[in-house]
């Protein structure tokens, strides 16, 4: 009787850590805050919607064998990269990290020559294995749910000043948290006004807006907002756009005494034309696939 006791109290105590994602599950797999979100403190930050180089190292680029680079993703860990499923499928055969300029061969900041700054060269990186989420359905494209995949990279990725992973919302605080109202940010290489992709890395700050509101901009559509997405966006301008898909919804959390650079969304989708005033984005929210990603990733 003693042993059944001890048996079914192990079997709650292991339930209930998988439920609150107990630290000891999977942390190894996952870099510590003193690594994951930080940017090179000696960032050149000019303005505008221009990104400067080293900015958002944990920013990839998806590859495929057909078309080119088609969308975006985050670096996660060494070995792999958190991005939507819809942008997967057999053409996807590389990633790209560290990028900054696709159309230089050297990125550097500052006109002076030799006393630019300058990033190391981007690094391509075989993939090893495409994996959506089971419950993507590429087919339903009313209701575009569970659109969340990762890549895993067929060798582990050395961090440098321009390449390191961006932390996941593992915190109470941060896997809770609607963040209505917040500024965050959204990177990439997306299209811009002239419906052009951009050769160069842009960033752009936009409002989380709740999903309450989210549902009445599409309503009229037919589009089901649910819990495991998050909408951001809304002003007039400002998006993420074509090319941008797969690319991090970023929050910059400084409620420890370290800042930190979050994921808490995948860029899914949008309706309408980008950058269209009242029609945020639509984003899948990453903390509600904590578990999926937890159960996915490997040594």
């Amino acid at each position: 009787m003693l042993k059944l006791k001890t048996f079914l109290f192990l079997c709650i105590l292991l339930y209930s850590c998988r439920v609150t994602f107990c630290n000891e599950i999977n942390s190894n797999l996952l870099p510590d805050k003193d690594v994951c979100g930080k940017q090179d403190e000696q960032q050149r930050i000019y303005g505008g919607t221009e990104a400067s180089i080293g900015e958002f190292p944990w920013l990839a680029l998806l590859e495929s064998n057909e078309n080119g680079f088609i969308c975006g993703g985050v670096l996660i860990n060494n070995r792999y990269v958190l991005t939507a499923a819809h942008c997967i499928d057999d053409t996807i055969v590389s990633v790209r990290l560290g990028e900054h300029d696709l159309g230089a061969e050297e990125d550097c900041e500052g006109d002076t020559p030799g006393l630019g700054y300058c990033s190391d060269n981007p690094v391509d990186v075989e993939v090893e294995e495409r994996i959506m989420h089971k419950l993507y359905d590429p087919n339903n494209e009313q209701n575009v749910h569970d659109d969340i995949a990762l890549i895993r990279l067929k060798k582990e990725i050395a961090y440098t000043n321009f390449i390191k992973p961006i932390c996941l919302p593992l915190s109470s605080e941060l896997k809770h948290a609607t963040f209505t109202g917040e500024k965050v940010s959204v990177a990439g290489w997306g299209k811009v006004e002239n419906g052009e992709p951009s050769d160069i890395k842009l960033k752009v700050e936009v409002p989380i807006v709740s999903n309450e509101d989210c549902v009445k901009y599409f309503i009229e559509s037919g589009i089901e907002i649910t819990k495991t997405q998050i909408c951001a966006g809304g002003e007039k301008g400002k998006d993420s756009c074509e090319g941008d898909s797969g690319g991090p919804l970023m929050y910059r959390d400084t409620t420890a005494d370290e800042e930190n650079w979050v994921c808490v969304g995948v860029v899914s989708y949008g309706i309408g034309r980008c950058g269209s005033e009242h029609q945020p984005g639509v984003y899948t929210r990453v903390a509600e696939y904590l578990p999926w990603i937890f159960d996915t990733i490997k040594p």
